[in-house]
């Protein structure tokens, strides 16, 4: 089965740390951008930090100097190391998959976050950075 299911969320508090896992099945790496996605109760979807298949990394400014995003191929695995969290940083973390050719397994699995249409989410993990 083609998806994607993400571990790790939790309750921290200023100043910590957590790490996001999420692990992919049904597809390579080589095949699609991977992406963590996060929405606030009450607030719009957006994007946090992505991985492209030659491995280059996207951060949203927010995140920037904070969040470490990584890969494991040989685990299928990709993982966000969140450091020094606030506040604002709490939501639901979603991993997300834009396939990079038409793969007819994910057909009508897909939505959009803010600009961005993925193929494939996972059912998300919260976060929650208490002050």
């Amino acid at each position: 089965d083609v998806q994607v299911v993400e571990s790790g969320g939790g309750s921290v508090q200023t100043g910590g740390s957590l790490r996001l896992s999420c692990t992919v099945s049904g597809f390579t790496f080589d095949e699609a951008d991977v992406g963590w996605f996060r929405q606030a109760a009450g607030g719009d979807c957006e994007q946090v930090s992505s991985i492209n298949p030659r491995g280059q990394r996207y951060y949203a400014p927010p995140v920037k100097g904070r969040f470490t995003m990584s890969r494991e191929s040989a685990k299928n695995e990709v993982y966000l190391q969140m450091n020094s969290l606030k506040p604002e940083d709490t939501a639901v973390y979603y991993c997300a998959a834009s396939f990079r050719h038409l793969n007819p397994a994910v057909a009508g699995r897909g939505h959009t976050c803010g600009d961005r249409y993925l193929d494939l989410w996972g059912q998300g993990t919260l976060v929650t950075v208490s002050s």
